[in-house]
């Protein structure tokens, strides 16, 4: 266990069973009375504490193991039972993703969101020199080789914007475009999929992104930022 204060472990509000032992972690790891590698109470424990079943506090353990928070160490000592675990951020782009997929927030409110992000990323991007690009490079490589293949194409152009706001180096950034670009995947690919020029359209789109990739390699992290938020608006005038 850390040197933070003890978990209080006292029970909440009624709620569903493991409703209840989610919301009595998340409050102890907000108070930092749990840290990453500290374990919690054993099960029995847990739900005496709490005041619910053995079975809620299963429940909620499988949750939070899905989402990457805690983890479940077999064997006896000190390094068994159930940790806070370091999550991944793949776990928490899915657990994003799927948060704005289903909350269908407006397509400007997406759009916006985007403006702001990638802008961040790329003036990041333009400061980190030309090693860092290289992943953007090769996502570009894709977009121009996926040819008539427009999911090949979507795929590549959001490798593109992701590994964008990798260079940048923030990887709290990195998660949140990595959500949202992923939860407008297939609405992009559908409209790709009615475009009926589609080799203007894969034409203008190349141009936008070899413009940005020019600036991020230039060092021109305000043009990079003006060029990101041109294409992004431009591109949802195309496709949206």
């Amino acid at each position: 266990m850390s040197d933070a204060a003890e978990p209080n472990w006292v029970p909440l509000r009624r709620r569903r069973a493991h409703e209840l032992v989610i919301e009595a972690i998340e409050e102890q790891v907000m108070a930092g009375a749990l840290k990453v590698g500290d374990s919690l109470p054993p099960e029995r424990e847990l739900a005496a504490r709490l005041q619910v079943s053995r079975a809620g506090v299963r429940e909620a353990v499988r949750v939070l193991e899905h989402i990457g928070i805690l983890t479940s160490r077999q064997g006896a000592g000190p390094d068994s039972g159930t940790v806070v675990a370091a999550s991944t951020r793949d776990a928490l782009t899915q657990f994003l993703r799927l948060h704005v997929g289903l909350a269908n927030f407006a397509i400007d409110d997406v759009i916006e969101a985007r403006v702001l992000l990638e802008r961040a990323s790329a003036i990041s991007a333009a400061e980190q020199g030309s090693e860092a690009l290289e992943p953007v490079r090769r996502s570009l490589a894709r977009m121009e080789a996926a040819g008539a293949d427009r999911e090949r194409f979507n795929d590549a152009d959001t490798a593109f914007h992701l590994a964008i706001a990798e260079a940048g180096g923030n990887d709290l950034v990195a998660a949140l475009t990595a959500a949202i670009r992923g939860s407008v995947r297939h609405r992009i690919l559908a409209a790709m999929q009615t475009q009926s020029h589609w080799e203007d359209v894969v034409e203008q789109l190349l141009s936008e992104h070899r413009a940005i990739l020019a600036a991020l390699e230039a060092g021109e992290p305000q043009r990079a930022a003006e060029l990101s938020e041109q294409h992004i608006r431009s591109a949802a005038r195309t496709l949206w």
